[in-house]
């Protein structure tokens, strides 16, 4: 399935809903310090990814909440990576800062898996870039689950390369990508 794809309803529900297990398992038995460490310099940590992950999900899942509050609402477009900027969410321990995800998650699904189809088609109008688009519900769901599919497969390669490192190798790739050695 390409990114530009469209996905379903059912599809969107599910992928939302898969996120927080996926990344769960991925990252289960990595230490904090594995969770902190990036595998390069130019790559995030497991714990960079999630504060972005959750800077999405506050942008966009706003939007859905905006939507689904008022008819036809006009937003401003915020970009996610500005807002991260703007929290804590970098700073925070990975365990805390994920179950702060897992239940944000479990609250948009509790407000769209009962949402009626049509409900779903719901509109706003975002000032981005100068220009206005139409938005609906459904393509925040579907940004939020394809997004949250790229990012998902990074974690596995973060994993995958920090979980090969032991004791003081941990110390040495984290120095070698200009973090504190944990």
């Amino acid at each position: 399935m390409s990114a530009r794809e469209e996905l379903t309803i059912a599809e969107v529900l599910t992928l939302l809903a898969e996120t927080p297990t996926r990344i769960g398992v991925l990252t289960t038995r990595l230490t904090p310090a594995q969770l902190q460490t990036a595998p390069t310099r130019d790559e995030w940590s497991a714990n960079d990814v999630l504060a972005h992950l959750r800077a999405c999900a506050d942008v966009w899942g706003n939007c859905i909440a905006a939507i689904m509050a008022e008819d036809r609402p006009t937003l401003q477009g915020m970009d996610p990576r500005r807002w991260m900027k703007k929290t804590d969410y970098p700073q925070l321990q990975f365990r805390p800062s994920f179950n702060s995800f897992t239940r944000q998650r479990a609250d948009l699904l509790a407000v769209l898996e009962p949402l009626p189809r049509k409900r779903w088609s719901r509109t706003a109008t975002v000032m981005a870039w100068g220009q206005p688009y139409e938005r609906t519900v459904l393509f925040y769901g579907q940004r939020i689950a394809r997004h949250e599919r790229t990012h998902f497969k990074q974690i596995e390669r973060i994993a995958s390369s920090v979980a090969a490192l032991r004791g003081g190798d941990v110390g040495l790739v984290a120095r070698r990508v200009g973090q504190r050695p944990p």
